[in-house]
């Protein structure tokens, strides 16, 4: 994958995913009004913050910082255009000087920490695969279905079935995003899954029901869509 060409779609898709909007307008740019999600990139890999739905707030978060992985040196909102490509050292609402953390116990490939705030590994130029990408094997601790109204959660995966998800999802190809947007592969019936790991931090993948496919460029074998079928089954009984 491209490390920088699905940063527009991403930013498509979270405005239907982020309860947060934050939008700045940049004179000189191509673009009248920008919208920024919460982005920072250290060691080529970039990471999204996801926000937590109000219904989720209960949730614990139990982290612990390791060691500094480098600062921010350029704060993108206010300053950067839409075309900007990110490069390391970059983050949208991080001030400059802010030191980025390894979080103990987690690969750094899958987290890190910046501000007390948790970023989930978003895209990585070297991932071929969803366990290159978010190497969480051992590391989930749920996973459940959300609404599409208010991100409230609906539905709790069994144990059984979380781990044939997990075990069936890492293995899967990551594909080019843009290229599934185009041929229509993120259209139609949306199902959002909410990812919770053993210390709190969630994070949520869309997944589009009509063609197997989810929001960080995978599609689905015949194994998940079983899973998925099952627990949606179990959710309107």
């Amino acid at each position: 994958m491209k490390v920088f060409k699905n940063l527009l779609i991403i930013s498509l898709l979270t405005m239907l995913l982020s309860a947060c909007s934050n939008f700045s307008s940049i004179i000189g740019c191509p673009d009248a009004v920008i919208e920024w999600i919460d982005v920072v990139m250290i060691n080529d890999i970039q990471y999204q913050h996801h926000f937590t739905e109000p219904s989720d707030e209960v949730t614990s978060i139990s982290i612990k910082k390791g060691r500094e992985l480098g600062k921010v040196t350029y704060m993108m909102a206010d300053s950067a255009c839409s075309n900007h490509k990110m490069k390391n050292g970059d983050a949208a609402f991080l001030d400059e000087g802010t030191p980025i953390y390894e979080v103990k116990g987690y690969p750094t490939s899958l987290v890190v920490v910046a501000n007390d705030r948790v970023f989930v590994a978003d895209t990585n130029i070297k991932a071929k695969t969803v366990g290159d990408l978010l190497p969480m094997d051992n590391l989930v601790k749920n996973i459940y279905f959300e609404s599409t109204q208010d991100g409230s959660r609906m539905h709790t995966f069994s144990q059984a079935s979380k781990k044939r998800f997990i075990d069936a999802w890492l293995e899967l190809k990551l594909n080019d995003i843009q290229t599934l947007n185009k041929d229509g592969k993120m259209d139609g019936n949306r199902i959002f899954m909410e990812i919770e790991l053993n210390n709190g931090v969630t994070f949520r993948e869309v997944y589009w029901a009509d063609f197997n496919t989810f929001s960080n460029g995978v599609i689905g074998n015949k194994e998940i869509k079983e899973v998925i079928d099952f627990e949606l089954s179990n959710l309107t009984k």
